[in-house]
């Protein structure tokens, strides 16, 4: 009895959390963009959980020093906090976009759009700009979450699987930088994080990261740069 009763927990876990459709399918409707294929040398780097009072400053500088652009995907209640750090990212060039409003790590579809909603005014509020862009908490999302997000607007964006830098972790700014420039190539993704946490490591990595890609001919774009990529290939048949 009590394994049934388990089977049946894991069952609704799972069926709440993960979606049944996949990657393909979602790529393919442009629902959701994991990276690109491309010959052109960009990459796109991402950072989640922001904007923090003494983190998010450093890695601004830090990218300003590289003409690098990124995509911050903010919690709403932090830019709400630092609206002027909000600012700063848009001013300088960088893509805005949401991470959800509380950074709840598991809620329902009708919270997360309101979540998605508030957000998107808290950014509006602060920069004028209204961002299309949204980044689910840990990257988990159901099919039902996708729907309600698509019909808000909305391109739901990951990021290139072995780009993760678990940056979140601490694993060691070594770490970072060789998970980076091991991985990178053209049209990927890559994952950090500028708030939620002690991201000196993630400082400390962008530092010899930035550098060593742009020797390799690499230019760096935000999320919505990566995708007129993408459609002016699919335009040229590439």
């Amino acid at each position: 009895m009590s394994l049934c009763i388990f089977g049946l927990f894991l069952f609704f876990v799972n069926e709440k959390s993960f979606a049944d459709k996949g990657r393909k399918y979602y790529e393919e409707a442009g629902q959701i963009l994991w990276d690109i294929n491309t010959d052109e040398k960009v990459i796109a780097l991402t950072f989640d959980d922001g904007p923090h009072k003494k983190y998010t400053p450093d890695i601004l500088d830090i990218l300003d020093k590289y003409n690098a652009k990124a995509t911050f995907f903010i919690v709403g209640e932090n830019a709400e906090k630092y609206p002027e750090l909000a600012l700063r990212i848009h001013e300088e060039g960088h893509e805005l976009a949401i991470h959800t409003y509380t950074h709840p790590f598991r809620t329902n579809v009708s919270n997360l759009v309101k979540e998605i909603k508030q957000t998107h005014a808290t950014i509006f509020g602060i920069t004028g700009y209204a961002p299309v862009l949204f980044r689910p908490v840990e990257g988990q999302y159901t099919d039902s979450m996708i729907d309600a997000i698509a019909k808000e607007g909305y391109k739901v964006v990951m990021w290139s699987w072995h780009l993760d830098t678990f940056d979140w972790k601490s694993p060691g700014e070594k770490k970072i930088i060789n998970t980076v420039l091991k991985g990178a190539k053209p049209g990927s993704v890559v994952l950090f994080h500028d708030g939620g946490g002690n991201r000196e490591q993630t400082v400390r990595a962008l530092k010899k990261v930035l550098p060593e890609l742009e020797d390799q001919g690499y230019r760096f774009v935000t999320i919505s740069e990566l995708l007129e990529i993408q459609k002016l290939n699919k335009k040229d048949g590439k």
